[in-house]
């Protein structure tokens, strides 16, 4: 059963389900902070979140399962700075979970275009998905407490 309710790009928040330890998100929130218009179906949306979700959710497994032996019940009550009245780990979650998501779309969106002029005006106003890429994995090492960058010399 999805987690969605509606099509297109309606005005009303629909909730998209985690596992409980991680926050829920809300996919119009999502659709916002991507600047996503009804192009892009909330079912199109819920299969990037979703797949965002698992993919994030793996990568912190390790830290989950830390901060559950520290007695954490969800990442919300892991210590942290407070941003905007909440946790600047929830904030750095949602980022990742965004720009996973959005990596996702930002390849597949041109596929739609129908003229050059449509694929030029996408590729001027959307990031893309290497940028997407970009700050999700750095949101997941701000969480994770890690650089953003590794240098090796050879």
């Amino acid at each position: 059963m999805s987690a969605f309710t509606g099509t297109g790009g309606n005005a009303t928040s629909y909730p998209i389900t985690n596992d409980g330890w991680f926050p829920d998100l809300d996919g119009e929130h999502m659709r916002a902070a991507l600047r996503l218009d009804g192009s892009i179906t909330d079912a199109r949306l819920e299969v990037a979140a979703v797949n965002a979700l698992i993919q994030v959710n793996a990568e912190l497994a390790a830290y989950q399962a830390q901060r559950e032996a520290e007695g954490h019940a969800a990442l919300a009550t892991v210590p942290a700075k407070q941003i905007q009245g909440e946790s600047q780990l929830l904030h750095l979650y949602r980022r990742a979970i965004y720009c996973s998501a959005g990596a996702e779309l930002a390849e597949r969106y041109r596929d739609y275009s129908a003229t050059g002029d449509g694929a030029e005006r996408a590729e001027a106003l959307t990031p893309t998905a290497d940028e997407y890429r970009r700050d999700a994995r750095w949101a997941i090492r701000s969480i994770l407490g890690r650089v953003h960058t590794t240098v090796e010399l050879i």
